[in-house]
């Protein structure tokens, strides 16, 4: 009679199993239960119904890092959706690099609904922690989008979180990543604040230092502002047309064949292209070479 209830036990599991269509290798890449029935043998004919089944969550990850692991090799192989489970259970484990994937993962609808409030709670949580750990050096990059990312939320605010904009943290966040991890997004954000007087007393010497020094880095958006600012003569000093014309180029091509949020750039430099004489253009041209040899 016990071998007969535990085989209509695991029987029943089964069909439950095959029904369910669970994948025999599953748990390589994400959570997984394992349901493990107890049955009481019988002791007596007047013995009481068998207990419920217990289940007890196991985790399939040795460690975080593990987990870490499998949700990148899911993600890189195309499986976005089942990656997620394994780099919860890493960003939960306190993984920089995990949380920072879901937090792109869920800004840019990844694989996952877009939920910019989940992405910036995944950013701040790197933020948070890089304010008082050094990155590794594989990790800084990492490290300075994460600050990008929450400071531009703070910039713009979050109604989906209840953020309301905070632009003295904002421009905290773009000068500590422009400054301590150069990074070139935050380098333009910082330049805009100071372009614009957000958060920040308008200042054009230091929105061009800034400008300059994303647009050297190759950043589009920096190197178009900063191109029309030179070109219209508002950058400090004489006008630099050839050289605004040639800043603006460098971005048209960059863009080249991109989106509708990045037309004005493309707007820009046929607004200089038609405006410029013919000695600007050529200048402009000579100049580009040079740009383009010494990056070379």
């Amino acid at each position: 009679m016990v071998g007969t209830a535990q085989n209509d036990v695991f029987s029943a599991a089964s069909q439950k199993a095959k029904r369910a269509g669970l994948p025999a290798g599953l748990f390589l890449a994400s959570f997984a239960m394992l349901v493990t029935a107890f049955v009481d043998p019988a002791p007596a004919l007047d013995a009481p119904p068998a207990r419920a089944p217990e289940t007890t969550p196991l985790p399939m990850f040795k460690n975080p890092r593990a987990a870490l692991r499998a949700g990148l090799e899911s993600y890189h192989a195309g499986d976005a959706a089942t990656s997620v489970a394994a780099l919860r259970y890493a960003a939960d484990g306190g993984e920089p690099l995990a949380q920072w994937k879901l937090g792109r993962m869920y800004a840019d609808g990844d694989g996952v609904a877009r939920d910019d409030a989940k992405a910036y709670d995944y950013f701040s949580k790197i933020v948070d922690h890089f304010a008082e750990e050094e990155p590794d050096p594989r990790e800084r990059s990492m490290a300075a989008n994460a600050f990008v990312a929450v400071g531009v939320y703070l910039r713009d605010g979050l109604s989906s979180a209840k953020i309301e904009p905070d632009l003295g943290r904002a421009f905290d966040l773009f000068r500590y990543a422009a400054t301590y991890f150069r990074n070139a997004d935050a380098q333009y954000n910082l330049a805009r604040m100071y372009l614009d007087g957000q958060g920040v007393k308008k200042d054009m010497r230091q929105s061009v230092n800034w400008l300059e020094l994303a647009a050297r880095k190759g950043h589009p958006q920096a190197q178009a502002v900063l191109g029309r600012l030179m070109f219209d003569g508002q950058a400090g000093g004489a006008s630099q047309k050839a050289r605004g014309l040639m800043y603006l180029t460098l971005a048209r091509d960059a863009v080249a064949g991109g989106g509708a949020n990045e037309q004005w750039i493309i707007d820009s430099h046929a607004k200089a292209l038609a405006s410029a004489s013919e000695g600007d253009r050529k200048a402009a041209v000579a100049l580009l070479e040079d740009y383009l040899r010494e990056r070379n």
